[in-house]
């Protein structure tokens, strides 16, 4: 576990840095009206909001390898970054960075970091509910082993469009990737991931919310389709709005070696406020 707490510092050092870095590209915080919880909880059920966030979110599976007796951990940062670029347009970038521990997996047991992603998303201003946005995507890979992913470099684009009315938010993030070169003995680049969601947040900060995060790859004509269920509770510590999050996941389908059946989920989302 060493390891993961390695990781995790250099994570929080990382977001500090990034939230310096949006607060140059913000306007005055004194300039902003003071927020509730339920407004920032509602902003935070928006992926793309124009808000500076630093989710660690740890994953459990089980049913893991082709003979499905190993487990696999991963704890991923995915912080999101803001940049006001004039006429209320903003360009977002959302690098994700996973940590991951396999247990028994075909005989293996160890930690290492999965692929370096990059998400990047041009927002349009928008009068209405409806909000969308573009860009490109990238993705690395961490280490030579092929334990922890693909060894191959992937780029492509994503995009997402997101609806918000009321206590409702619902939309679908997507990202197509075709491989740019690399060895494929542990898998390909070439994917098609979509994550349609939804979530209800109430006036006192709970949210609830669903999401689906299906990968297809297209080498191994198969797909994964894991199910999220997680129930949320912003809070305020020492005036910094804290998210916690908790739930269960359950892989409806897998790609061979991935992992079967059911498993769990917990976040913690610090929230920095221009």
């Amino acid at each position: 576990m060493k390891f993961l707490y390695n990781a995790a510092l250099a994570f929080i050092i990382s977001f500090h840095l990034a939230g310096i870095t949006a607060a140059q590209t913000g306007s005055n915080p004194s300039a902003q009206p003071e927020k509730s919880n339920g407004d920032v909880a509602k902003q935070l059920a928006n992926p793309i909001s124009n808000i500076v966030t630093a989710p660690f979110e740890w994953n459990y599976d089980r049913g893991t390898g082709y003979n499905q007796s190993g487990s696999d951990q991963t704890l991923l940062f995915q912080p999101v970054i803001p940049f006001n670029v004039g006429g209320g347009n903003i360009i977002i970038a959302r690098p994700i960075v996973t940590a991951e521990w396999l247990n028994n997996v075909n005989g293996y047991t160890g930690a290492g970091l999965s692929n370096i992603q990059l998400e990047t998303f041009y927002i349009p201003y928008s009068t209405s509910s409806l909000i969308w946005g573009i860009g490109p995507y990238f993705s690395s890979p961490a280490g030579s082993s092929g334990q922890f992913g693909s060894r191959q470099t992937g780029a492509g684009v994503n995009a997402v469009i997101v609806n918000q009315i009321g206590a409702w938010t619902y939309g679908v993030m997507a990202f197509q990737s075709w491989s740019m070169g690399g060895t494929a003995t542990s898998g390909t680049a070439n994917n098609f991931y979509a994550q349609p969601f939804i979530a209800y947040v109430t006036p006192d900060a709970w949210t609830f919310s669903l999401n689906t995060q299906s990968n297809y790859n297209y080498d191994m004509h198969r797909a994964s389709n894991p199910v999220n269920f997680d129930i949320s509770k912003l809070l305020q510590i020492d005036k910094l709005p804290i998210q916690f999050t908790i739930g269960p996941r359950y892989n409806v389908s897998s790609m061979p070696g991935w992992p079967q059946g059911w498993g769990a989920r917990a976040v913690i989302t610090f929230v920095l406020l221009k």
